[in-house]
């Protein structure tokens, strides 16, 4: 690649396409394969529409859609021309909507159907940059224009232009645009550590294109020829999975987690014999998954004992996603090491990675023949890592971005005046070079006591049962730690028994090796889940701790109600 720009990947992209399909698009008779030359046609055609309606060079354009095909080609097509592309999630309301394309200047939206081209038009009147919103039934109508603009050329891409903004989820604060340039994308896209891709690979890909760690999956695929399959709606990844038949899963710990869980449960409620047979298997995998990992061979009995758990446990969940799922990427939250080895006694690594937005979502990452669990690997091809004196994770790479869109301020104290970006997040390197978060740094709770506490150990702890949902731990100047838990009514349901009795059993187990600092005293059990459209978790599913903390109030007091500590 002569330049690190996005139309150069593209373009290499397509010239050495393998001769599979680009991508597998969802249609009434399932999913279709979409070719690399239709692709590029499609893109090519695109950006001259683009052109021929007045988008240049440095212009924002907006997409405001689940992950769908549309999205993909319109983020090659506005990239080839120069111009910025801007992601909004689908689940944001009209006034989100309206700060990011205000403060971005969004000259031109595109919106996925009816229900996302309304929330645009609602506030188009406080937007005076914002030209036209384009739904995506109009896009056919763009590319015919495209078609016709041959003579329009665009003005080349540089690797230090800017090639998105990716708007933080913004657990706290209004969201700031990070701003990615042509070098960090590309630089994350082809540094992605050797083996995670293959010949042939199926990627499934539902995470959201608004995201980085979305973007970095579909960019990272693209570059190794893998076809990608899009899931728009979260909730039928389970369907997806069986017909799809992906080798290559991009995903948030939640759906390993609920795979960990299901699991668990049909095992549990099996009962008798099968209950038996299936916590053997489990036991058996275990062993198996902690010889490989300690670089010994399984053989003897346990072989015998694996190859039986194999044929009567294990194969059976790897069916049910699909049978071919080769490796599994977890990013954006901590995956629990309890899941982790769950799936690797399973045959099917999940690995975990770690990058913020603003490194392009790239930094470190395990590979699947090379992986410690309980890290987040070593740092990529080119990316360097440091700690600083109270353990804060420092980043140097070619992906790190160029700062905040109109807030030099923040910037500032993002970078540091040789290039080192101030994570944010607190972790330790071991002799071997992989990386272990510990915990974000402002996430870290501080006792009446003095002592420092994790919260997410507990709460990733807390979460490896599967009759639990969700948790949040709190005691911040607190005289002790206590805990917010929503239960999964269904696992629950299943064993009859006291919800309380059953929260009170796994708070004493997450306790019991544990200091007496870090021992979570008391917890409430709350009536429903923290949800995105109450502003309690990011569209990937992390915890806005201080959104939460005020809409939960009366009970985070009541837990403190009458203690002295």
């Amino acid at each position: 690649m002569e330049r690190r720009t996005a139309p150069e990947l593209w373009r290499d992209a397509v010239r050495e396409a393998p001769s599979g399909p680009a991508y597998l698009e969802e249609g009434a008779d399932g999913w279709e394969p979409v070719s690399w030359a239709d692709a590029a046609e499609r893109v090519d055609a695109l950006a001259r529409g683009l052109l021929a309606r007045g988008v240049g060079h440095g212009d924002r354009v907006a997409v405001l859609s689940r992950t769908r095909l549309e999205w993909i080609l319109l983020d090659w097509a506005v990239m080839s021309i120069g111009a910025i592309v801007v992601g909004l999630y689908p689940t944001s309301s009209a006034k989100e909507c309206e700060y990011i394309l205000g403060h971005c200047e969004a000259v031109l939206a595109f919106t996925e159907n009816e229900e996302q081209t309304h929330k645009l038009v609602s506030v188009r009147g406080a937007l005076p940059a914002l030209r036209e919103v384009i739904p995506f039934a109009w896009l056919e109508k763009l590319e015919s224009e495209g078609r016709l603009a041959k003579h329009l050329q665009p003005d080349p891409a540089e690797e230090d232009d800017l090639a998105t903004l990716i708007y933080t989820s913004g657990t706290t604060g209004p969201p700031k645009g990070c701003m990615l340039t042509h070098r960090n994308l590309v630089t994350a896209a082809i540094r992605v550590v050797e083996g995670m891709h293959q010949p042939d690979d199926v990627v499934l890909l539902f995470l959201p294109l608004a995201h980085s760690y979305g973007r970095l999956a579909h960019q990272a695929a693209t570059h190794r020829g893998a076809a990608i399959a899009f899931v728009a709606d979260v909730a039928r990844v389970p369907e997806a999975l069986a017909a799809v038949r992906p080798t290559l899963l991009p995903a948030v710990p939640r759906v390993y987690e609920k795979v960990h869980a299901n699991t668990l449960g049909e095992i549990e409620r099996a009962g008798g014999l099968r209950r038996k047979i299936g916590l053997w298997a489990l036991g058996v995998g275990a062993r198996a998954s902690r010889a490989r990992r300690e670089g010994r061979s399984v053989r003897g009995p346990l072989a015998l004992q694996q190859r039986l758990a194999e044929r009567l446990v294990f194969a059976k969940v790897r069916d049910r996603l699909g049978g071919r799922l080769r490796v599994g990427v977890s990013g954006a939250a901590p995956l629990s090491t309890d899941v982790m080895e769950f799936f690797h006694a399973l045959g099917v690594p999940v690995i975990e990675g770690y990058g913020l937005t603003e490194t392009a979502s790239s930094a470190t990452v395990n590979a699947p023949n090379d992986f410690r669990i309980g890290t987040v690997g070593r740092p990529v091809e080119g990316a360097e890592i440091r700690l600083a004196e109270d353990g804060e994770i420092l980043i140097r790479s070619d992906s790190v971005f160029a700062g905040y869109y109109k807030e030099p301020d923040a910037t500032a104290a993002a970078l540091t005046d040789d290039g080192w970006l101030r994570t944010g997040d607190v972790g330790a390197i071991d002799d071997e070079g992989f990386l272990r978060i510990t915990d974000r740094k402002k996430d870290l709770i501080i006792t009446a006591g003095g002592k420092n506490i994790a919260p997410q150990n507990l709460e990733n702890a807390l979460t490896s049962s599967r009759f639990v949902s969700q948790a949040l731990v709190v005691g911040d100047r607190r005289p002790y730690v206590a805990a917010l838990l929503t239960l999964d009514d269904a696992e629950v349901a299943s064993t009859g028994r006291d919800p309380g009795e059953i929260a009170q059993e796994l708070v004493d187990d997450v306790n019991r090796d544990r200091m007496r600092v870090e021992q979570i005293k008391r917890f409430v059990v709350l009536p429903r889940d923290f949800s995105l459209e109450a502003g309690e978790v990011t569209p990937t599913l992390k915890l806005r701790r201080r959104v939460i903390h005020e809409h939960f109030a009366t009970e985070i007091e009541q837990l403190y109600a009458g203690e002295a500590g």
